[in-house]
């Protein structure tokens, strides 16, 4: 097949180059920050609002995959200067499209409680970058159905959940695993309440290679993301094996808090653990770890908490999701190395 990649250079995009460059002609436009051509595909620097950009891309596509719209008018803009003809639109968007539910309805005791893709969208408006980030994935979602349904363009849309794995430039996981490393030791929150999924990033990349030129998946919207419900407590754990060995010096494992006497500050820890390798375990508050500049990256109450189902992605695409220790595991060996050598 003959694909157009917009962005790819980065995190899952660059994954999904690095496996569909392997059985397919790819070509890959963005600003140029990373060359691709090391992976066999034709790559077109420049910027997605600039019309001039699509005009070189004057061939027939089977699919356009598209990783980096973020702001209305990022769709219409490529199908509206495309030189050549698209077949099929994958649109890369996001579970926090889903409507906000209130604290008390997010209980989900059930799976049924999950929300699935037909569930209603969020239409508030909500303040800074995250706010912004989910309102142009939501308006982008309705250009999508409307630009490819006058232009005869299958589509599908993909929401993945909290991704996670190699190449990962967000702060997040990267962030414990270099504290880890570099300082062998791990926060582990006290009082968080709030459950999460992920989804590996080898994973979104094969659900991307799945929707390729399957007419199941046209004009459907999956959900990506794990089997399991992950909190802080399940995090820290499993990133703690995979560093090996760990000690607990602020306070007894699952207690509600570490008060001042039991435990040190993040800062006195880091110094007496300087010429250690045993890993330290440093229990706190959300609340002092927000003090001492800890990340505090996934949702951490229960209010915050809002969880889909994957099963439409298993049942029509055939995912089989990595289990959130194997790829962590996988995760943690691809940054250890790099941090290990800074």
């Amino acid at each position: 097949m003959n694909i157009l990649v917009i962005g790819g250079s980065y995190f899952l995009g660059r994954v999904f180059v690095m496996l569909a460059a392997k059985e397919h002609r790819v070509t890959v436009v963005n600003r140029g920050t990373f060359s691709m051509e090391e992976f066999g595909v034709k790559q077109i620097t420049g910027d997605r609002h600039d019309t001039s950009v699509w005009r070189q891309c004057d061939e027939d596509y089977d699919a356009v995959v598209d990783f980096c719209a973020y702001e209305p008018g990022d769709v219409s803009g490529v199908l509206e200067n495309l030189s050549g003809s698209a077949r099929q639109y994958i649109f890369i968007s996001t579970v926090d499209v889903y409507q906000r539910q209130a604290g008390e309805q997010c209980a989900y005791v059930n799976k049924e409680d999950m929300k699935q893709e037909d569930a209603p969208l969020e239409k508030r408006m909500f303040q800074g970058e995250a706010g912004a980030y989910i309102s142009g994935k939501v308006a982008l979602e309705e250009e999508v159905r409307a630009v490819c349904g006058i232009k005869g363009i299958a589509f599908t849309i993909l929401r993945p959940a909290i991704l996670y794995g190699p190449y990962n430039y967000a702060p997040r996981e990267s962030l414990f695993i270099q504290m880890a490393v570099r300082e062998h030791l791990l926060p582990r929150f006290t009082d968080a309440k709030g459950r999460f999924q992920f989804v590996y990033v080898k994973d979104g990349a094969e659900a991307v290679l799945k929707c390729l030129g399957n007419e199941k998946s046209h004009g459907q919207v999956y959900n990506l993301c794990g089997d399991e419900i992950l909190d802080y407590d399940m995090f820290f754990r499993v990133l703690a094996d995979c560093a090996g060995q760990t000690e607990n010096v602020s306070g007894s494992r699952g207690s509600d808090s570490a008060t001042a006497e039991e435990g040190r500050s993040m800062t006195d820890e880091r110094n007496v653990n300087a010429a250690g390798s045993k890993l330290r375990e440093v229990y706190m508050t959300l609340e002092e770890a927000d003090k001492q500049g800890i990340p505090i990256p996934f949702p951490a109450t229960a209010e915050e908490t809002e969880l889909v189902s994957n099963l439409r992605s298993k049942e029509e695409l055939g995912m089989i999701y990595t289990p959130f220790r194997e790829g962590m595991q996988k995760t943690f060996h691809a940054f250890s190395g790099y941090f290990g050598h800074l």
